[in-house]
């Protein structure tokens, strides 16, 4: 995907207001705040007056020479659970699914199925929309295995939409005071975030996120120059995997052209006087060795994130940009002790490497029901993939 610059907002940016040195030095170190760390941990005290201060306040906040409250965004910003891939499919709920679909069986031997012999994966008939959260995980389906010809075989992702189709924007309305077109400008710049950072093919194959970054605001203390430490110098806590989806080319590459997608948007008036947009989106990524290797497996990355677009006329931000206010990741089925800045898939033919063991629970990753942030982190297991 080309770079494409973002689009401007309406209004006038305001001047600075007049600081003191010591002031805006006090700003300037309360605000080296995590978007940097993945490990969550409660605002400070100074985090939480000042959130209570913007709440009874209109304008630009005493002593604040730049945009919202970002030292806000504490380590809630950035969390991120890798799974190990351990098929764990209980028989007897297999068994209890076929009972009652025999449909379901590899090949269709009753021949009642309409899609699964087809020939292609796009012949099973899609799911609607996803308008809100789902109150369980999908229903379990058939463990076929997944070839070049049908990625998703065995997959609940298998009836999910392809690519940026899945990411539906709402119908943009008139906030109170803020007009449509800004509600509108704030779900584009949003979907332009998701589809550059987890969908864009050169991006998932190690490319820079050129289009994500652009609609990032160049303001916003640390945030853009932390991912571009990420994306050349990645580390357990500044990793580019907590905002985009990436694989090495030299390890694996993409089994096909689909990556399918599956989640839900939605917008309201934001705490600093803009459009709040938040996302939640699954991403289905099949893949296959670079060597040539025709094993298929998947990795199933599920993304949070919290933009706003916020009143240039009330902060000093940059017009048309979004403010990043957290991102949360959960990838299923890549190493865990692996820092390189890319998604490292287990093959069914391969044990796991690496030295850290799986400790942590065993996960459905296709399980959009689940909070994420609320359970145990570590190194777990996922049941299917």
């Amino acid at each position: 995907m080309s770079d494409r610059r973002s689009e401007q907002s309406s209004g006038d940016e305001p001047s600075s207001s007049s600081i003191s040195d010591e002031v805006w030095q006090q700003f300037l170190s309360d605000s080296e705040r995590d978007i940097r760390r993945s490990a969550p941990k409660e605002p400070s005290a100074r985090a939480r007056e000042v959130t209570q201060r913007l709440k009874k306040q209109k304008g630009e906040p005493e002593g604040w020479r730049t945009g919202p409250a970002w030292q806000e965004m504490n380590g809630r910003a950035a969390r991120r659970r890798k799974a190990w891939a351990v098929i764990g499919v209980p028989l007897a709920i297999a068994v209890a699914v076929v009972a009652m679909r025999p449909s379901l069986i590899p090949g269709d031997p009753f021949g009642s199925s309409s899609g699964a012999s087809s020939g292609t994966d796009s012949a099973t008939s899609p799911l609607p929309d996803e308008t809100a959260a789902p109150t369980a995980p999908p229903s379990a389906v058939a463990a076929d295995t997944p070839t070049l010809a049908h990625p998703f075989a065995g997959s609940p992702a298998l009836r999910w939409a392809d690519g940026a189709a899945g990411i539906v924007l709402p119908k943009a309305a008139a906030l109170g005071a803020i007009p449509k077109d800004r509600v509108e400008l704030a779900l584009q710049q949003t979907k332009k975030l998701l589809v550059d950072a987890n969908l864009n093919p050169d991006v998932v194959a190690g490319a820079r996120p050129k289009a994500a970054l652009s609609v990032l605001d160049p303001k916003q203390p640390h945030v853009l120059d932390d991912l571009d430490s990420s994306l050349r110098s990645p580390s357990k806590t500044r990793d580019p995997l907590f905002l985009f989806s990436r694989f090495d080319p030299k390890d694996v590459k993409l089994a096909g052209k689909v990556i399918k997608t599956r989640g839900r948007i939605t917008f309201a008036k934001g705490k600093f006087e803009g459009v709040a947009v938040h996302a939640d989106y699954t991403f289905v990524y099949p893949v296959v060795r670079a060597d040539g290797s025709t094993e298929v497996t998947r990795t199933i990355v599920r993304r949070v994130i919290d933009v706003e677009l916020p009143d240039p006329a009330h902060y000093q931000v940059t017009p048309g940009r979004l403010t990043l206010l957290r991102y949360d990741e959960d990838a299923g089925n890549s190493a865990c002790d692996i820092d390189d800045g890319y998604l490292h898939p287990q093959f069914p033919s391969q044990a796991p490497t690496g030295s850290a063991a799986p400790t942590g629970p065993s996960i459905d990753p296709y399980d959009r029901s689940r909070q994420l942030g609320k359970g145990p982190q570590g190194c777990g297991t996922v049941s299917r993939t």
